[in-house]
């Protein structure tokens, strides 16, 4: 394309954007004024893609971490020929439309990931990144490079400031990430002010320091500039790259370089005198001229060849590797290996106690055998989470498909990493951390939540039963605020069986899950008394009931605490009272049955005592009457676990003296 047309479609891109934020009087026009051109020279001179088919698997990818600056991206779709049409970008911000005010994967073509909350957009381009190198590990073959494309990002000043990014930029150096490059936009702004109140540091220095590749673009405008920057980081695929790129929000505008440009519409006559300034017609708003048409054909046809050329290369593959074909085209539609449950572990009758910890990592051995795509590690804690795949090697970028990720001590970016993984797809991630942690990595986990990735995370020493490490690192409110996550699946299972059929959960249910294990040691329950399989994929199940007839009191509870409440049914056996122990492991899969199952395990007027060491927030909604629970409204304390459950109420005798209480009014004479 010719200057004129460059210029044509960067116009467009920034007035599409201005006159999207202007309609919807909301949003942010700062970035799309001051950071289209680095935008478009991607986009036209680097970017492989198919607008047409939006999930060919061997695209780039294109994360935009500064999600603030969705207007941009949504011009970038609509002008590439992406489904997105021009009534779309019209509806910008508003109810039901498909241009939401930050990226939302899976509600937008070609929007690879949602993003928003800075740094975390960072955090998924590098997963994206491990999961392309572990493919291309798996599955390349000399002559056919079946995986061979590249992540890209645009991040921002205020991205750079979070930890997440740090993080993560620290990972992808140590693990010299291929085939990934950040633009940074550094305009020095931020919405409060001038970076230099808080930001200040070298930003090229640091992330050389990570082992990252820098470079900088002293002009945003330049195009020749922003193409070289991209082919010289393209020449070193071995290693990450950060480009920095200064440019000025809200470029053009009245508002350039100040902190207003940021995230308030430019107005009607801001708006006017941008256009006069930067040369672009007043009317119609919303304009494409034919500049920005013929770039959009040129998009819709080299998509078409590029992905013409792979499906070509695919086929020669399938022809030469038939099996290698056949097992990367199930991993890339996510499907699951034929019998990949035969080989999980079951415990009779007999089993010594175990900790559910000790039998997730027998669990983890048998699904790895049978899952070859399952990848992932810890926050620098698996052996004492017991994530570790035997003999399944460390990843690295060296050309091994090893299967055991080392995150280091970083929760956060550990799950927006995971994220990242998921969104790729032809892998099956997990990660692991104590419960206490999951405060740390919380952000990131309800990203999941909210764009449905399959990302297991596993968090252990889940109760104050740890003991002596203290209140500090006994997790008290983490259980309910999981649970209070929207369309995050959270397992807590009761003994080494229930903790097999968790992940069995786990592995097969769509969106994220979060498996809570104990450190202590609990009693194995027999499997032969107990419908566990389809009692744990039913969130709730009746595990023992003592005497005959209907029971006047059920004792409900989840984890370690099932078995205490089975104690506990022992002891009021003897004095008389017909108990059953409901068994909890996952609220969310209870609420999905039907009125008539969960009846049958709460049956109307029965009392209900909760068990759970734990916040007592929730259980409000099971027992009976309300209110009845023996939670943890406090913090933990120091000591022997065994004590400090002992003295804090989760006792035998503690439990059976609530329950009696319970009883006491309804066997009260009527007076």
């Amino acid at each position: 394309m010719s200057a004129a047309e460059d210029a044509a479609v960067v116009g467009t891109l920034r007035f599409l954007s201005v006159d999207m934020v202007e309609k919807a009087k909301s949003g942010h026009p700062g970035l799309p004024l001051g950071a289209a051109p680095m935008a478009f020279a991607l986009w036209d001179r680097h970017l492989r893609f198919d607008p047409k088919t939006p999930d060919w698997p061997d695209r780039d990818r294109f994360i935009l971490s500064a999600g603030h600056g969705s207007a941009l991206l949504y011009s970038l779709l609509h002008l590439s020929g992406y489904d997105l049409p021009m009534s779309e970008l019209e509806q910008f911000r508003q109810y039901g439309s498909r241009t939401p005010g930050h990226p939302e994967v899976h509600l937008t073509p070609g929007v690879e990931a949602t993003t928003g909350p800075l740094g975390q957009g960072f955090a998924m381009g590098v997963g994206l990144s491990i999961a392309a190198r572990f493919l291309a590990s798996r599955f390349n073959r000399e002559g056919f490079p079946i995986v061979n494309h590249w992540t890209y990002g645009l991040c921002s000043d205020g991205d750079l400031m979070e930890g997440i990014a740090s993080e993560a930029a620290s990972l992808a150096g140590t693990l010299e990430a291929h085939r990934l490059v950040y633009l940074y936009d550094d305009n020095h702004v931020s919405l409060e002010g001038p970076t230099r109140w808080a930001f200040t540091e070298n930003v090229e220095d640091r992330f050389r320091a990570y082992g990252w590749r820098t470079q900088h673009v002293d002009d945003g405008n330049d195009l020749v500039r922003l193409d070289a920057a991209i082919a010289e980081a393209r020449a070193h695929p071995e290693q990450p790259t950060l480009i920095r790129v200064r440019t000025h929000i809200g470029f053009g505008s009245p508002r350039q370089d100040t902190r207003e440009a940021h995230g308030e519409p430019l107005g009607p006559e801001g708006t006017r005198a941008t256009k006069e300034k930067l040369g672009w017609p007043l009317e119609p708003t919303f304009r494409v001229p034919a500049e920005a048409l013929a770039f959009q054909r040129r998009c819709v046809e080299r998509g078409a060849e590029l992905r013409k050329r792979w499906l070509e290369l695919f086929e020669g593959y399938r022809q030469q590797y038939p099996e290698l074909a056949r097992e990367f085209e199930r991993t890339v539609a996510g499907r699951l290996p034929y019998a990949w449950e035969k080989q999980l572990p079951r415990f009779p009758k007999g089993t010594p106690d175990m900790a559910t910890r000790d039998a997730s990592a027998q669990v983890l051995q048998s699904l790895a055998a049978g899952i070859p795509e399952l990848l992932g590690g810890s926050a620098d804690l698996s052996p004492s989470t017991k994530t570790v795949l035997d003999g399944a090697g460390d990843f690295s970028f060296k050309g091994d498909s090893g299967r055991n990720l080392h995150f280091g001590v970083r929760e956060n970016s550990m799950v927006g990493v995971l994220n990242g993984l998921a969104l790729h797809g032809g892998v099956r991630p997990y990660g692991s951390t104590f419960l206490i942690f999951s405060d740390y990595a919380r952000p990131a986990i309800r990203l999941a939540a909210l764009m449905g990735t399959h990302v297991i995370v596993v968090f252990t020493h889940d109760s104050i039963a740890l003991g002596e490490d203290g209140p500090s690192h006994q997790p008290v409110e983490q259980l309910p605020s999981l649970r209070a996550i929207p369309h995050l699946t959270v397992l807590r299972p009761a003994d080494a069986n229930e903790t097999v059929e968790a992940w069995r959960v786990a592995v097969g249910r769509k969106g994220p899950v979060a498996l809570l294990f104990t450190r202590q040691k609990l009693p194995v329950l027999d499997p032969e008394q107990i419908p566990l399989s389809a009692g744990v994929a039913r969130g709730a199940y009746v595990a023992s009931r003592s005497g005959s007839g209907p029971p006047e009191l059920i004792l409900a509870s989840s984890g370690s605490e099932v078995s205490l409440c089975l104690a506990s049914q022992r002891k009021l056996a003897e004095s008389g009272c017909r108990s059953w122990v409901v068994s909890m492991p996952s609220w969310e899969l209870f609420d999905e049955q039907e009125p008539g199952y969960r009846e049958s395990v709460f049956p109307e007027g029965v009392p209900v005592l909760g068990v759970e060491a734990a916040r007592s927030l929730g259980w409000e909604r099971f027992t009976h009457p309300k209110g009845s629970v023996i939670g943890l409204d406090r913090f933990g304390a120091s000591g022997p676990g065994p004590v400090v459950l002992r003295e804090l109420g989760f006792s035998v005798d503690h439990v059976v003296e609530r329950a009696l209480a319970l009883l006491a009014p309804l066997a009260a004479p009527t007076p």
